[in-house]
């Protein structure tokens, strides 16, 4: 993995923070060239290179992204938020709103439908790259155990029955349409009121995206032994009545308690794999028998994984008292 990799991955991150500013101005190839010390042609080059998309398309899109969770969740005025995107009219705004997700944004707001939101590229990616890091996690608790009872809610995802780990499932999921990473990702971004959203606009848990395991109803699908399906989606009220959309299904999950296994902040791209040791490590040497609890295996039950390396790593397991 390159130098350039990284630095697009700073563009990227860069490129949000200055449209969350409202800093449109700082977002052209030719302040990123200054910045940069590149020209450009080149920047441009290594971006659409590394990224597989025209830096000005991926602006253009993100800043679409932001513009409509600003129709959706405020009462603003659209051309006041087509202003402060950096759109010129009212009507310039409702042509690329329209372009890119087939519905003006007066449409959305009386009725805000699924939509696939362009979510941040990672192209440094630990877990797609197949590094993570071997330095030691920097931290005084490394891993907090602790017990938690979570209210009934539903859990709106994709899942499948044959992956073996986080790339494997994007893998087979990209064979299937409309199921890819990007498109699934883009989609449960627009959907409001998830649970774990901190207001982000980010493609993992930082806006409420989390991967989780389910026990399966019998154990078996299509007569192999599968006591679990690996599935990624988004966690809802309990009396969520929004649009489901077709490629996704939608579980109620009762109220239940859980054992979390927790590690703080972190280095992303020095210590996502010592990190992951660590929380393995605990799960594997962790007394079941002296705490009362067990792991539970009921059919439905789903355990749930955040990897989020600013705020956590943690496991949410399902248990059972003794």
């Amino acid at each position: 993995m390159g130098e350039w990799e990284r630095l697009v991955q700073e563009i990227l991150e860069y490129v949000d923070e200055c449209i969350k500013k409202r800093e449109d101005e700082a977002v052209t190839l030719s302040c990123l060239a200054r910045k940069l010390n590149y020209s450009e042609f080149y920047i441009s080059r290594k971006f659409r290179e590394i990224s597989g998309m025209h830096f000005r398309d991926y602006l253009r899109q993100r800043t679409l992204a932001f513009a409509l969770k600003e129709v959706r969740d405020t009462s603003r005025g659209l051309l006041e938020i087509a202003l402060d995107y950096g759109f010129l009219s009212h009507e310039a705004f409702s042509r690329s709103f329209k372009e890119a997700y087939g519905i003006t944004p007066g449409e959305y707001r009386s009725n805000p439908v699924p939509v696939v939101l362009r979510t941040i590229i990672k192209p440094f990616d630990c877990y797609l790259i197949s590094i993570g890091g071997i330095g030691m996690a920097n931290t005084e608790s490394d891993v907090k155990v602790y017990f938690v009872t979570i209210p009934a809610h539903k859990y709106l995802h994709i899942r499948n029955y044959e992956s073996t780990s986080y790339w494997d499932f994007w893998e087979r999921q990209s064979k299937i349409p409309g199921q890819d990473c990007d498109t699934i990702c883009g989609l449960l971004d627009s959907i409001k009121g998830k649970l774990d959203d901190l207001g982000g606009s980010d493609a993992n848990s930082g806006a409420g995206q989390i991967m989780a395991f389910i026990n399966e109803p019998t154990g078996r699908v299509n007569g192999w032994n599968i006591p679990q399906a690996e599935s990624y989606g988004v966690r809802l009220p309990a009396d969520y009545s929004g649009e489901i959309p077709e490629q996704m299904e939608i579980m109620d999950v009762p109220e239940g308690e859980y054992i979390v296994f927790e590690h703080g902040p972190f280095n992303y791209q020095d210590q996502n794999c010592n990190v992951e040791e660590k929380i393995e490590e605990a799960m594997r040497n962790f007394d079941y028998a002296a705490s009362g609890y067990s792991l539970d295996t009921t059919q439905g039950r789903v355990f749930y994984f955040y990897h989020d390396p600013e705020r956590f790593w943690k496991f949410v397991r399902p248990v059972k008292k003794l």
